[in-house]
């Protein structure tokens, strides 16, 4: 897998493309893991921080910002009010290529998705305050949301395999 973090170009909406760098690194971070690894939740404070189920909740949070938020439509994801990390539970009992197939078949629409929209477009899913986030903000946060598990990915397959970098 080849990834850049320089855009080929400088503009903006180029430059927002970093969030398909981000996603690439997750995935490196995914390649060569075992399966039992990928289901192992080597953070005793941490009991669902797995690799398997940090993607399936990238995936999952994706979904959330541009179906539900962005788009508008109902939220089908596998959270409950008694369960509200569920995405996170179920990942264990999934290959992780099954996962990591559901994450690119989603990053892929919601490319399209954010490359067929002004980035002045307001989500339809209002906020409890009544504001709504323009898809520029969400493709923002997105980056960030993204990053900041890439650090938790980084940390969890260095001590189930030691495997560093990517």
């Amino acid at each position: 897998m080849t990834r850049t973090d320089s855009p080929p170009a400088w503009d903006e909406r180029t430059q927002l493309a970093t969030l398909d760098y981000v996603r690439d690194t997750a995935r490196a971070k995914c390649e060569g893991v075992s399966p039992e690894d990928a289901r192992r939740a080597p953070l005793p404070g941490s009991p669902l921080m797995t690799i398997a189920g940090l993607i399936n909740h990238l995936s999952w949070v994706e979904y959330h910002w541009f179906e539900v938020v962005f788009l508008g439509g109902e939220d089908e994801g596998p959270w409950t009010d008694e369960d509200p990390d569920r995405e996170m539970r179920i990942a264990v009992d999934m290959p992780l290529a099954d996962v990591l197939a559901l994450y690119e078949e989603r990053t892929t629409r919601y490319r399209e998705l954010v490359a067929s929209h002004d980035l002045d477009t307001r989500a339809k899913l209002l906020r409890r305050d009544g504001s709504s986030p323009d898809l520029r903000w969400i493709v923002l946060h997105l980056i960030e949301e993204t990053a900041r598990h890439n650090g938790h990915l980084d940390i969890i397959r260095e001590i189930v395999d030691g495997t560093t970098g990517s």
